[in-house]
């Protein structure tokens, strides 16, 4: 079950880190202004994050959240803010979002995700994502769902990232996934 997805691909980091700028530009020349030229934006923040300094490192973790929260819907219902209200979850999320991204996941090349998709042909899934989900497109789940013979997609036409209609969706596939995968020992 994999809601509002992503699979952690440097296009899709790349696209949300620094292409939906072309969307968000006043937001945008605030986020990345402070990078060195030739440098990628979340190499930089995940540097930032890093810094001995707890001055600079909670700077750069506001700076994240404000970029995450200008971008993450386009949903009519979304209010732009702060995603976390707490300095601490602000700056862990920041450092493991940048931490992983300026790392391609972890997961390069032929061990992407859907360079793998191979090994999943008899898995059931079922994909959530929202049509209005700006910094993630609909098209990673689409390309997943086609390279993925057993999965579902169901892309909520009124939605950004992770809205109610896509919780409900989510809600009753777990539901429906949990009667039909084994459990183990049983």
């Amino acid at each position: 079950m994999l809601t509002a997805v992503t699979t952690g691909g440097r296009d899709e980091i790349d696209w949300i880190t620094e292409g939906v700028g072309r969307i968000f530009p006043e937001a945008w020349a605030r986020f990345a202004a402070t990078t060195p030229h030739g440098v990628r934006v979340v190499e930089h923040y995940a540097r930032l994050l890093r810094d001995p300094d707890p001055a600079v490192r909670a700077a750069a973790a506001d700076a994240w959240d404000a970029w995450e929260a200008t971008h993450i819907s386009l949903d009519p219902a979304w209010v732009p803010g702060p995603l976390h209200d707490d300095a601490r979850e602000r700056a862990n999320f920041a450092t493991l979002v940048t931490h992983y991204w300026a790392n391609d996941c972890f997961l390069p090349g032929a061990a992407s995700i859907l360079a793998r998709t191979d090994d999943l042909p008899d898995v059931p899934a079922v994909l959530v994502h929202g049509r209005r989900d700006i910094s993630g497109p609909v098209i990673t789940p689409w390309h997943l769902h086609r390279a993925w013979p057993s999965s579902e997609l169901h892309v909520v036409e009124s939605e950004g990232h992770g809205g109610e209609d896509e919780m409900e969706l989510t809600c009753r596939a777990i539901d429906r996934l949990a009667l039909v995968v084994p459990r183990a020992g049983g």
